[in-house]
């Protein structure tokens, strides 16, 4: 079973024996939080889309937005977790339990962080490029596990990547985050040759002794045999992060969606006072109507921030009632699939509703084509480039390319790794704006 008082750790990558000065009264904790929120890797999910295409007249959320509101839901969470476990076991934890409400927060703001332009479509159009496109060939030329990571490129497995690994000209540890900040944000702690039909995994093989070490050294259990691709149960704090992110993105869109009128008023009220028995909902209206909330965006607002409040409190009640098993590495699926059987049932209505109305309505797949298209054309570009570095066109195209990232190496798989650490850094806008440069579409105005 895994231990609470190993699990969080302040401890910082990159600086494991090194006890700097401080001049302020932050916890560690509360230093990785300020160091993402002052990054540029964070402040540039303000340009890159979350669902809906980024804002006109009507504003809706993009990726900064999204992390920040899931991580406000992430420090509830966690806050309402430490209280309940610090009240019944005491003593036996150790002062940084109390912290964790902090930690999952700053999880929340890093889990998105890896994820390239136009969202999914994105990462399909690296995925692809080297399995159904002109990228194909390059399997004879890479190892297995590199072919494995490219293959089933994962926004999850980046944002580690970004946070740990030591680009050019930065220092080691990447962001030189706390182990359990770090370990927080890992949602599939296994390699990408375990990353089966859905795709998913948590750490590129480049990565992948940086987990390990931090794992081991937190008494995360362990789950392959020697000689197998590396698996690790879960850090528990990533099961509150992963709930603060699914209760955001599901709710959320369905507001968004009412804004863009792809839902009506009637429908999504509907679909949120589902989460509520019928005596409840009849509270709710009333306080509606007491309130005099008679513009429609504010009676959705309302009902929206019921319906977060009830599932923080269910996904918490839920983390707490399988504690054990989830210390034990034996607890399957997410929080959101143990709460209570309304609230649940509620909650697979609206992923339903989203897939067949907002998923696949107009605008959003008008991004997400369009997305793919640009991201295609830049990897087809810029790997022929890297492929062909004598060209001409290929010498201008790796002068656009910032120096942080090693794009010149005389190794194969870390020039390959580059491009895709250049592209999957790209806003929405900056790929777009790239595209029609290096496609001759738009010329630079001087």
């Amino acid at each position: 079973m895994m231990n609470w008082n190993q699990l969080i750790s302040n401890r910082r990558l990159g600086q494991e024996h090194r006890h700097p000065e401080r001049h302020d009264d932050r916890t560690e904790f509360k230093r990785d939080y300020d160091r993402l929120i002052f990054s540029a890797p964070f402040r540039r999910m303000q340009n890159k889309t979350q669902v809906f295409p980024l804002p006109g007249s009507v504003f809706v959320h993009n990726r900064l937005t999204h992390s920040l509101e899931v991580a406000s839901v992430g420090m509830s969470l966690g806050n309402d977790v430490s209280q309940h476990i610090l009240s019944k076991k005491g003593d036996s934890i150790g002062p940084l339990f109390a912290e964790i409400g902090q930690i999952v927060a700053t999880a929340c703001l890093a889990h998105d962080m890896g994820n390239p332009p136009f969202g999914h479509s994105g990462e399909k159009a690296i995925q692809t490029f080297f399995t159904e496109g002109k990228g194909a060939y390059l399997k004879e030329k890479v190892s297995e596990d590199f072919w494995n990571d490219i293959t089933h490129f994962e926004g999850n497995a980046n944002a580690f990547r970004l946070l740990t690994h030591q680009f050019c000209g930065r220092r080691p540890g990447g962001f030189v985050m706390t182990y359990s900040s770090l370990a927080s944000i890992v949602k599939y702690p296994f390699s990408s040759a375990l990353a089966g039909k859905k795709g998913k995994f948590g750490f590129f093989c480049s990565e992948a002794p940086t987990y390990q070490r931090i794992a081991d050294e937190m008494g995360i259990i362990c789950l392959s045999e020697p000689g197998q691709p590396l698996r690790y149960a879960r850090h528990p704090l990533v099961y509150l992060v992963e709930a603060a992110d699914d209760i955001c993105y599901e709710i959320m869109d369905l507001e968004d969606a009412h804004k863009l009128k792809i839902l009506s008023v009637d429908e999504t009220s509907r679909l949120m006072l589902n989460f509520f028995d019928e005596t409840t909902q009849q509270k709710i209206m009333q306080r509606i109507a007491c309130e005099q909330l008679t513009d429609d965006n504010e009676k959705i607002q309302y009902l929206r921030a019921c319906v977060i409040g009830k599932l923080e409190n269910e996904c918490a009640r839920t983390f707490l009632e399988h504690e054990d098993e989830i210390l034990q590495g034996r607890f399957t699926g997410s929080l959101i699939d143990h709460i209570a059987p309304l609230q649940r049932e509620a909650y697979k209505h609206c992923t339903l509703i989203s897939k067949e109305q907002i998923y696949m309505s107009k605008p959003v797949l008008d991004v997400e084509l369009s997305g793919y298209r640009i991201m295609a054309t830049l990897m087809e570009l810029m790997i022929e480039a890297i492929e062909h570095p004598e060209r001409y066109y290929s010498r201008q195209l790796i002068g656009r390319v910032s120096s942080q990232y090693d794009i010149e190496s005389a190794d194969l798989e870390t020039r390959l790794m580059a491009v895709i650490d250049y592209i999957s850094g790209m806003t929405d806008v900056y790929a777009l704006d790239v595209y029609q440069k290096i496609c001759g579409i738009s010329l630079p105005i001087i």
